[in-house]
Order: structure tokens, then C-alpha cells, then sequence
């Protein structure tokens, strides 16, 4: 029975540490970019939007469909450094701990 009481008491501190990574997340800021860092898009550790940067050069009227492939881009870039940034945090927290299959926190 002690050893029910340990892995109780582990599991109840690594979900204290996730709400402080959660809370945290919100708080950091990563950029991705695209045509060169024509396109800058900065999303929080959450991956919700917070900047974009267009160079002058792109706004063009013929450019459009570059420039909104280029949005893209530069979010999916952003979006996959905040995914390895979560993913490293996890790690931290968990200790490399497998979470199940279908689980993806923190979100």
C-alpha cells in the first residue's frame, strides 16, 4: 500500500507542475518564419497568434496568393516550435514518462 500512496503523491505533483506549465505557456512567444523572414508569425506557448510581420515589399497586388502562402508558412513553422517546445516541457515534467496514446496535454 505504500507504494499507492507514493505514485498518488507523484502524480498529484506532476499535475501541480502542468498547471504551472499551462500558466507559463501563455507567457512565451515563438516565431516562425517564411520567404526568408519576408513573413513573421509569433504564437504563444498556447499557439494562439499574437504577431504578424510583413515586409512592405509583399503587399503587392499581384502577390497575394505568395503572400498568403507565405502566412501559412511562417505559421506552420511557428506552430511546430511551440509543438517541441511543449513536448520539451512534458518531458521535464514527466520525466519521460509515455503518456497513453490519445492523451495530448496540456491541451
Amino acid at each position: 500500500m505504500k507504494n499507492i500512496g507514493q505514485m498518488m503523491k507523484q502524480a498529484q505533483m506532476m499535475q501541480t507542475r502542468m498547471a504551472a506549465m499551462q500558466e507559463n505557456l501563455g507567457k512565451i512567444e515563438v516565431s516562425g518564419q517564411a520567404g526568408g523572414g519576408l513573413v513573421t508569425i509569433t504564437l504563444n506557448g498556447k499557439g494562439e497568434m499574437r504577431k504578424v510581420k510583413i515586409d512592405p515589399s509583399l503587399a503587392q497586388p499581384g502577390d497575394v496568393e505568395v503572400l498568403e502562402d507565405l502566412i501559412v508558412a511562417a505559421f506552420n513553422d511557428a506552430k511546430a516550435k511551440v509543438e517541441s517546445h511543449v513536448n520539451e516541457e512534458m518531458a521535464k515534467i514527466t520525466g519521460g514518462l509515455k503518456l497513453p496514446g490519445g492523451l495530448n496535454l496540456p491541451f
